[in-house]
């Protein structure tokens, strides 16, 4: 939304100049700094987010009974079920919580078959 919005207001303001200088840039050279701010911010803000959220989702989908993971509220615990997107979490003895795949920060120990 914020893009659609920069967009417009980069668009519109060539209409509200009132002479173009006979020795300024024109055209697509007066927009060369702006262009290259967004790749710029592309480049360093929204290719990392993207890289992140990839790794994830990989993450949450490799997700198997055993695993000890951390989630999003700290809460510590072992996965004991996963039905779809929900995932139970057994805390203590007899205490199990469920919580989405997204609410998984990370994997603390994987169970490695033996």
């Amino acid at each position: 939304m914020k893009f659609y919005i920069i967009a417009a207001a980069l668009l519109a303001t060539p209409l509200f100049a009132q002479e173009e200088a006979a020795s300024g840039p024109s055209g697509i050279m007066a927009f060369l700094p702006f262009i290259l701010m967004f790749v710029v911010m592309y480049l360093f803000f929204i290719m990392p987010k993207q890289k992140e959220m990839k790794k994830m989702d990989a993450i949450r989908k490799a997700l198997k009974k055993g695993d000890r993971v951390l989630t999003t509220a700290g809460i510590i615990g072992a996965v004991s079920n996963i039905e779809g997107s929900v995932v139970t979490i057994k805390t203590g003895d007899s205490t199990k919580i469920d919580f989405e795949k997204s609410a998984i920060l990370r994997v603390l120990e994987t169970k490695t078959e033996s």
